[in-house]
């Protein structure tokens, strides 16, 4: 089933961010984009090189009005514990949401229940809390924060001009579609 134009449920977890625990709420979403990016656990392997990633790429997420939310099983403590230990996640400054409870990655569908983690997923989720892109791999495959970039920004431009569409590896400023009968075959 498709989890297109879902609504994501209302939620209340307790984040780490820039050396402070704090609340994050569903409230605090809505009115401007976010991506959730879950991810299975704290102190593993491939996710410090997936979080490095977003860090640095996180101005560029902030330049076009989105905020990152990373996700993981682990409490708020096990994140700044991570924090305090790790040079790839003292680079982080987007919120670190603990979901110990499982809430959001139920919701999301994420939650491998055998194991008690989150599977590697990432939700664009638009100002209305409604996704409307996702990508769930498999734990041994690293994400690109390039391209949840990229996706973000399509994502945005669609929102913004209904008429138009965003063709493959389409970037910024390039080229957009507009469907038509006139188009059918001829792409």
């Amino acid at each position: 089933m498709s989890m297109i134009n879902k609504e994501i449920n209302d939620f209340a977890v307790q984040a780490f961010q820039n050396g402070d625990f704090r609340a994050v709420t569903k409230e605090e979403i809505l009115g401007k984009w976010s991506v959730f990016f879950f991810y299975p656990a704290d102190f593993t392997f491939i996710c410090p090189t997936e979080l490095e990633d977003l860090a640095d790429k996180y101005a560029e997420f902030q330049n076009i009005g989105c905020e990152i939310y990373a996700v993981s099983c682990d409490t708020h403590f096990v994140h700044k514990a991570w924090h305090d230990v790790s040079e790839k996640i003292k680079k982080i400054q987007y919120p670190m949401l603990a979901d110990p409870t499982h809430a959001l990655s139920k919701d999301f569908e994420v939650y491998i229940e055998a194991d008690g983690v989150a599977e590697r997923g990432s939700f664009i989720v638009n100002p209305e809390g409604k996704i409307v892109a996702y990508e769930v791999t498999a734990g041994n495959v690293g994400r690109n924060a390039d391209e949840l970039l990229r996706r973000v920004q399509a994502s945005q431009f669609v929102h913004e001009h209904g008429d138009e569409v965003c063709p493959a590896k389409w970037q910024p400023g390039a080229e957009t579609l507009k469907p038509s009968l006139d188009l059918v075959g001829q792409l």
